[in-house]
């Protein structure tokens, strides 16, 4: 049972909180393709949902780890959307102070810990900062997000095994928005139903409408009791799906416009304007008011990247070790 109430106050978060992360994204397409960001860039839109209905669970403290497509998640933790955008052009006022680009913010500050390239890579992390916080005894909870690809790396297994032994305070989600790059979950995974890969190691697991924010809010709320309770991890199936190519230079050729656009008449968004709407939560004077709102903040976010200055040479030589003064060579 939801232990966190759903009300009018949760919806209009839900609505302003996913139209940032969808305005942020497009603008993040426009300038990738002005050359202004360089490098990866995954698009988080089409997910939202995923991220609005933790937010309406997680406290402040609680940490996020994530893959490569990061930008709403770091959004969703809080970290400013100057300092995100401004990561993307590389500027040193970034969140990773311009050295990690798209797939690798991190903000310890907001207990966002990436952000990360290596397929799978951030599972077994997620689980050593949920043990962190057991060793430490605190209440806070991980949440280690992945995608469907990631299910079959050989470190989720032994993740799980550990999580479930120690009863480590982690929420496993797995973002399945249908492909792993271009390679759909029919073609690559003997069962799609993916949430019964928790259920050998007696980890509570189910499949959650990742369209729907109260969906996630809910199950989100039972996984977060159960891990404060000391009871151990919970994996949930998020199933979503993303309206762009994996990356920017995905052509998409392995899915239909039939398909796309059936997703997308179930989009998050609308579904929460119009529960907004027929509730009378608000007015369309209130929805003019939060799209000039959020306009203006991620139009403000490119003027801050624009004017930031680039991060200086010496800056190759630091925060790579703790040791202040390693001893590097220098040619």
């Amino acid at each position: 049972m939801s232990s966190i109430e759903i009300n009018k106050d949760t919806y209009l978060m839900w609505y302003e909180a996913m139209l940032l992360m969808r305005k942020f994204e497009e603008k993040a397409g426009q300038l990738y393709g002005q050359q202004k960001i360089r490098g990866f860039c995954h698009l988080y839109i089409g997910q939202e949902a995923v991220l609005a209905g933790a937010m309406s669970v997680l406290k402040p403290e609680d940490s996020l780890i994530t893959a490569y497509r990061d930008h709403a998640h770091a959004i969703a933790k809080g970290v400013s959307s100057n300092s995100i955008m401004a990561e993307l052009y590389g500027k040193a006022t970034g969140c990773s102070k311009g050295k990690g680009g798209s797939m690798h913010m991190f903000s310890k500050e907001k207990h966002f810990y990436g952000g990360h390239g290596i397929v799978g890579g951030q599972v077994p992390l997620g689980a050593g900062i949920a043990f962190a916080e057991k060793f430490k005894g605190t209440e806070f909870v991980n949440v280690a997000y992945m995608g469907d690809g990631a299910v079959r790396q050989g470190a989720l297994t032994e993740t799980f095994n550990m999580a479930a032994l120690w009863k480590l305070p982690v929420i496993f989600v797995c973002e399945n928005n249908g492909y792993a790059m271009g390679t759909s979950v029919e073609r690559t995974t003997a069962d799609t139903d993916i949430y019964k890969l928790g259920l050998p190691y007696g980890i509570p697991s189910s499949p959650v409408d990742g369209m729907d924010p109260a969906a996630v809010h809910k199950a989100m709320d039972e996984a977060a009791q159960r891990a404060r309770a000391g009871e151990g991890p919970t994996f949930l199936e998020m199933r979503t799906y993303r309206y762009k190519g994996h990356s920017m230079s995905d052509p998409q050729k392995y899915r239909t416009k039939e398909e796309l656009e059936a997703y997308k008449a179930k989009d998050p968004i609308e579904l929460v304007r119009h529960t907004i709407t027929s509730e009378g939560y608000a007015d369309e004077k209130w929805f003019e008011e939060i799209d000039a709102k959020v306009k203006a903040e991620v139009d403000e976010s490119v003027k801050f990247a624009e004017e930031s200055p680039w991060p200086e040479a010496e800056e190759l030589y630091t925060d790579v070790y703790v040791q202040k003064d390693y001893p590097y060579i220098m040619s």
